[in-house]
């Protein structure tokens, strides 16, 4: 399973190399590059989500924390790229190890709500410490040099990102680590009964998702150069959980098309509507009553059903005749 899954990422790694030539203008590039960076934050929540089976209202949180520290490192204290990067990830992880050890004491709807807490107490400090943050008029970078400075450069760099970051959950995934998060997902009084520390387990998914979501953090900054305390709402927390449930909750590449389905709801149907909101909530009422499995589980389940009832209208294959050898005398 786990070679399957490595192979379809390399098929998929090989087709979004070759989008930026197809793709018309820097504007749909954009969009791409988008779809990459909003799909590693999501990547991030369905670790944790999907995996483990403890959705996070307040992730944007990690986001926000690296990109901030990203933007401060290079812009207040003059570290180069090479040193603020790692830097910033670090301290979104230290945050995530913090907040983990508060969260993690309840599950279900509790932890659902600390989440929230937890996020809106980082939002908070973003929008009230003006002297760090610039408060609600956020922090401006200045354009990037070399392959940053590009479009194309930038998209192919997020594309390696992400697919590394992919790799390394698919590789979780078909781990013990990954069966066992599954397993507390699943049974967690069964694997607390079998000797599995439950609590170890949810921990160290906690960690390691804020740590890609502060990946997704940098990216984000190398992308827009802009951060303010909306990038840390629970309208980003909102639409990473939104995406993850529309492409397949607990799935590899199910938060990459859900990031592209919304990315492209608000990116170009705003452009001719000013109803896309709505347009949205339409199609992932859809979702839910029609695949609510989520896309890409909900297209492998219709092309097996398709293939099935194709196969019956066939009919049974029939068997070749076995050529009957005479007896000699």
């Amino acid at each position: 399973m786990k070679t399957s899954g490595m192979k379809t990422l390399g098929i998929l790694i090989l087709a979004a190399a070759a989008v930026p030539l197809l793709l018309p203008g820097p504007f749909y590039l954009s969009i791409a590059t988008q779809v990459l960076v909003y799909g590693l934050f999501a990547v991030s929540v369905n670790l944790i989500a999907g995996y483990c089976g403890m959705v996070s209202l307040g992730h944007a949180a990690f986001l926000g924390i690296a990109g901030y520290a990203f933007a401060l490192l290079t812009t207040s204290t003059g570290w180069p790229l090479w040193a603020a990067i790692p830097a910033a990830v670090a301290l979104s992880v230290a945050a995530g190890a913090l907040f983990g050890l508060v969260a993690l004491r309840t599950s279900g709807l509790s932890f659902l709500m600390i989440t929230l807490a937890l996020g809106q107490i980082v939002w908070g400090i973003a929008f009230r410490y003006v002297d760090l943050t610039n408060g609600e008029n956020g922090i401006s970078m200045p354009r990037f040099q070399g392959l940053l400075a590009s479009g194309t450069g930038l998209y192919y760099l997020c594309l390696a990102v992400t697919a590394g970051c992919l790799a390394l959950v698919t590789i979780l995934a078909g781990s013990p680590l990954g069966a066992s998060m599954q397993g507390v997902r699943d049974q967690p009084r069964r694997m607390s009964t079998l000797g599995y520390d439950v609590w170890r387990i949810r921990y160290a998914a906690y960690v390691l998702s804020a740590g890609i979501a502060g990946i997704a953090g940098v990216l984000y900054m190398l992308l827009f150069r802009f951060i303010s305390p909306h990038t840390l709402s629970l309208t980003v927390s909102s639409e990473a959980v939104l995406m993850v449930i529309a492409g397949g909750l607990g799935t590899t590449f199910g938060p990459i098309v859900g990031a592209a389905l919304v990315v492209l709801l608000k990116n170009v149907a705003s452009a001719y509507t000013d109803r896309w909101p709505t347009l949205l909530g339409l199609i992932f009422l859809f979702i839910i009553v029609v695949v609510p499995e989520g896309l890409l589980p909900g297209a492998r389940r219709m092309m097996r059903t398709l293939g099935t009832r194709l196969a019956a209208r066939r009919g049974p294959t029939p068997i070749p005749a076995t050529p009957v050898k005479e007896a000699r005398p």
